[in-house]
């Protein structure tokens, strides 16, 4: 790695002061309103959530790391946008009490809204097609020549990503009751519906179709031509991807293995047992 590149930028652009502020005012407020407030009832993992969900994203988006995604590496830019997605909003979903966020999200104002963009097919359906978008070749040269098109797409990847972990994660059953079965289905089809974008990045490509990263390549990794590049991206699109999937499948089939034990044997008819999962009925008394 060549580190020269770095030296054309000062202190505050390697380590953005702005994001460290921003960022440290949120883990005020957290902590505040949120840890310390008598109403709300927070577990030393949520707090571990959030202050590893900050730290991540202080790393992607007030770091050097920041500025080899900007400007050097195509695949840079797809950590940064992974982790925010795939590391930073299902953290932060999990850092939040179950108090607060019934308060704040369960309301006449945006029980609606939740209820109809966090169904789990129009969740999948918006965040896969917008991110698939977001790295096709032709819609990302010209998002990232505006500034403005390039805050827009990052704050509806944003909405739309929180609105499928949260199908996931489902921190309010009262809003989305969705069975373990169905939250698994909708890992495996979220993992499908992102498949295309990976693997045409990994190996579908072999000519270069990013040009703002075609001029500088081997900049920053003198071994890396702007088609390995791309393909590091795909790689690590479906690396962060898979993993973020696969501990959540996980904790979702351990959690729904302990629901099943606690039903086991349950009477909750006469005529009715649940025996390892499996619904019997009796003949009737």
């Amino acid at each position: 790695m060549d580190l020269d590149v770095f030296s054309n930028y000062a202190w505050y652009e390697m380590w953005s002061p702005i994001t460290f502020l921003i960022i440290a005012l949120a883990s005020f407020i957290y902590a505040k309103n949120i840890i310390h407030d008598s109403n709300y009832k927070v577990t030393g993992k949520q707090m571990a959530y959030f202050y590893v969900a900050a730290t991540s994203l202080y790393i992607v988006k007030g770091s050097p790391l920041k500025i080899a995604a900007d400007h050097f590496s195509f695949s840079a830019h797809v950590l940064e946008v992974m982790t925010v997605l795939f590391i930073v909003l299902p953290l932060f979903i999990l850092s939040l009490p179950s108090q607060w966020a019934r308060q704040y999200f369960w309301n006449h104002r945006l029980k609606f809204t939740l209820k109809l963009l966090g169904h789990p097919w129009m969740a999948a359906l918006l965040f896969n097609g917008a991110l698939t978008a977001y790295f096709a070749p032709e819609i990302f040269n010209i998002i990232q020549q505006s500034t403005v098109l390039s805050i827009i797409s990052q704050i509806f990847l944003l909405i739309t990503g929180f609105l499928m972990w949260w199908t996931i994660i489902m921190p309010l059953p009262e809003i989305s009751k969705f069975s373990y079965f169905t939250r698994v289905a909708y890992i495996f089809l979220n993992a499908v519906l992102l498949m295309p974008i990976g693997i045409f990045l990994l190996i579908g490509i072999s000519t270069v179709h990013y040009p703002m990263y075609a001029e500088v390549a081997g900049q920053l990794l003198p071994s890396i031509t702007a088609v390995y590049d791309q393909q590091l991206g795909g790689g690590i699109l479906k690396a962060v991807q898979l993993t973020s999937y696969g501990i959540a499948l996980f904790y979702l089939i351990v959690n729904w293995s302990k629901k099943e034990d606690e039903l086991e044997g349950k009477i909750d008819d006469e005529n009715i047992r649940i025996v390892r999962g499996v619904v019997i009925h009796l003949p009737k008394k």
